[in-house]
């Protein structure tokens, strides 16, 4: 990650969300794509990570502790969903979403990116 983000510390969303994704993403469609022995088909045009089409999602590539340090095992060939997925203060905005995730692992919410001041309310 080129700038400090809370994610390196987090990885909540690694284990909150299904992580779904065109399966033309794929390393079996296109090199250097998300490598396609890490994925499940869901449907006949969507993929998702292994771990993540859960009841307790937490998708194979995520290493480390939610919480603790934390890597993404595939960074740099991850799905657009990862690299679309905004966490909370990214160019100044909230995340509601990544909040949630947050929550969900019993993490204390970010501070609201204009007013870090504020404490913010997250409903889980």
């Amino acid at each position: 990650m080129s700038e400090t983000t809370p994610c390196l510390n987090c990885g909540a969303c690694c284990a909150t969300f299904r992580v779904s994704f065109y399966w033309g993403e794929t390393d079996s469609a296109q090199e250097g794509g998300v490598p396609s022995h890490l994925t499940e088909q869901i449907s006949p045009h969507l993929s998702c990570m292994q771990g993540t089409n859960q009841p307790e999602p937490r998708c194979v590539s995520l290493m480390g502790s939610v919480g603790g340090a934390v890597r993404c095992n595939i960074y740099e060939q991850r799905s657009s969903a990862c690299r679309e997925f905004p966490y909370h203060g990214e160019g100044g905005q909230e995340s509601p979403h990544c909040q949630r995730a947050r929550a969900r692992h019993g993490l204390p919410p970010l501070p609201n990116p204009e007013h870090p001041d504020l404490v913010p309310v997250v409903a889980a």
